[in-house]
C-alpha cells in the first residue's frame, strides 16, 4: 500500500486551497455587540484575513467558504443537553439550549464584503461545526487534486478545531493561520495554536503563509519558461 506523504513545504496552487471558515457578516460585522467589534479590530482579524485572501488569489489558489446555513425554525438543529452555554456560563434548568445564531438567507449569513468570493471560488453551505461533515467540500477538493488546506476564520475552539480534526482524519496537509483565527473566549485561541494544532499540521502567521504561496507561484512560473 502506498504511503501518503504530506511533507511538501510549499503552498502551491497545484495542491493547496484556502478555506475561510464562517467569514460571515454576522461574525465579522456583529450588530449590537460592541465588545466583539472592538475585539476583532484590536486583533486585526479582517485586515489579516484580507491579506491572506489577496495573497492566495495572487498565487492562483481556489478559496472555499464553509458557511453556516441553518434553518430559521431550528429544524436542522439538535437541542442537546450541555452543562454550559457557548461562553461556559452554567445553564440552569429553564435555560434555553445552544442554538446557531445565524440563519440562512439573511444578511448575517452572507460572506463579509471585504472577503467576497471571486469567480471560481466555492461556497460550502454547512449545518455543523466540521466543514467536511455532510457537505461537498471533500468532493471539490478531491476533484482539484488538492491535498493541503490553509485554514482561517472563527471561532478557533469551535469550527476551526472541528474542521482541523476533520481535515486530519481525511489525511489532508494542514496549515492554520494563527492571526486570521480568533476566539473571544479567553485564552482558547492560544491554547489550540500552542498545544493542539502543531501536532496536526503547521501553524503560521499570515506573512509566513503568503510568503510560501508566493514562493510556490514564482517557482512554478520559472519552470513554465
Amino acid at each position: 500500500m502506498a504511503v501518503i506523504s504530506r511533507l511538501e513545504p510549499t503552498l502551491g496552487s497545484d495542491h493547496t486551497a484556502l478555506v475561510l471558515f464562517d467569514t460571515l457578516n454576522g461574525y465579522l460585522h456583529p450588530r449590537n455587540n460592541p465588545a466583539k467589534v472592538k475585539f476583532l479590530k484590536e486583533h486585526n482579524i479582517l485586515p489579516n484575513t484580507k491579506q491572506l485572501l489577496t495573497g492566495a488569489r495572487k498565487a492562483g489558489l481556489t478559496t472555499f467558504y464553509p458557511m453556516g446555513w441553518h434553518a430559521s425554525d431550528g429544524s436542522d438543529t439538535v437541542l442537546r443537553l450541555t452543562d454550559t452555554d457557548m461562553n461556559l456560563k452554567p445553564l440552569k434548568a429553564k435555560s434555553k439550549p445552544i442554538r446557531p445564531g445565524i440563519a440562512k438567507n439573511t444578511r448575517d449569513a452572507e460572506v463579509a464584503p471585504e472577503l467576497k468570493p471571486a469567480k471560481g471560488d466555492i461556497l460550502i453551505p454547512k449545518h455543523r461545526w466540521n466543514a467536511f461533515f455532510e457537505t461537498d467540500l471533500f468532493f471539490h477538493l478531491r476533484m482539484r487534486n488538492i491535498d493541503t488546506i490553509v485554514l482561517a476564520g472563527g471561532s478557533t475552539d469551535v469550527g476551526i478545531a472541528a474542521t482541523a480534526f476533520g481535515a486530519r482524519d481525511l489525511d489532508f496537509g494542514l496549515v492554520i493561520v494563527r492571526d486570521c483565527c480568533y476566539s473571544t473566549r479567553g485564552p482558547n485561541n492560544d491554547f489550540f495554536m500552542d498545544r493542539v494544532f502543531p501536532r496536526m499540521g503547521r501553524v503560521m502567521n499570515v506573512d509566513e503563509a503568503v510568503r510560501l504561496m508566493a514562493a510556490a507561484s514564482k517557482k512554478r512560473t520559472r519552470r513554465a519558461r
